[in-house]
């Protein structure tokens, strides 16, 4: 992870200016932290000490369950915040969170601004249409299983996850997360590349064709 200092920092803050979303003048306690591919921003068992706000990128969320499974429980993109339950509670909520790619985001470290933010109108407004959009788009993934095909939702997730083009999630996560058997996502993974949208390349799947993909997951109502 890399802290921006000075003109680095600067840069961000203006061209990525969230002021408008605030009531009191936040930027002086912004951080502008910076997360290498696959890296994690939060480990399981960590409680964050910032609430983050995506400027550039995507991650993901997981959960260990106590068998020790690992599931795939959400997405996090460009202008999403994360950890704002343990902005608004004393008690821990965030899952592991691991960048899908390069990401940029906005921390706002709590020892100095979490007070004003819990004052804030304005902020806890927009904090408040945040976790309803999110809580709505959690509900229709719980029903996408049984009404739409494989095909739509799995090119969803790939154009999700994918990073540069190239797409790397492990067979096993997308299973779980997709609600369908390992034979099944190779059979459609199979097709795809006989569809010309991906080509395989060792263990991984490179995007030929994005516009088909998008045509695809557009049927979710998502894009």
């Amino acid at each position: 992870m890399e802290i921006y200092k000075n003109e680095k920092r600067k840069h961000y803050l203006e061209q990525h200016s969230i002021t408008h979303l605030f009531s009191f003048p936040i930027e002086e306690c912004i951080e502008v932290h910076e997360y290498k591919h696959g890296e994690w921003i939060i480990k399981e068992g960590m409680r964050p000490d910032y609430l983050f706000y995506v400027v550039e990128g995507k991650a993901k969320i997981y959960v260990t369950h106590h068998n020790g499974k690992v599931s795939l429980i959400n997405f996090i993109h460009a202008k999403d915040y994360f950890g704002e339950m343990e902005l608004l509670n004393e008690v821990y909520y965030t899952k592991g969170i691991q960048t899908s790619t390069r990401t940029v985001c906005f921390a706002f470290p709590f020892h100095r601004c979490r007070a004003q933010m819990l004052e804030d109108p304005l902020f806890l407004r927009g904090l408040t249409k945040f976790l309803s959009e999110k809580a709505t788009k959690m509900a229709a993934k719980s029903s996408q299983s049984l009404a739409f095909p494989l095909e739509i939702r799995l090119a969803d997730f790939i154009l999700q996850t994918s990073d540069e083009g190239v797409y790397k999630e492990k067979h096993v996560i997308v299973c779980d997360f997709l609600g369908v058997s390992y034979r099944h996502l190779l059979y459609v993974f199979a097709q795809f590349c006989d569809k010309g949208y991906l080509q395989k390349e060792g263990r991984y799947y490179r995007i030929q064709q994005y516009d088909s993909l998008y045509e695809l997951a557009g049927m979710l109502g998502n894009k």
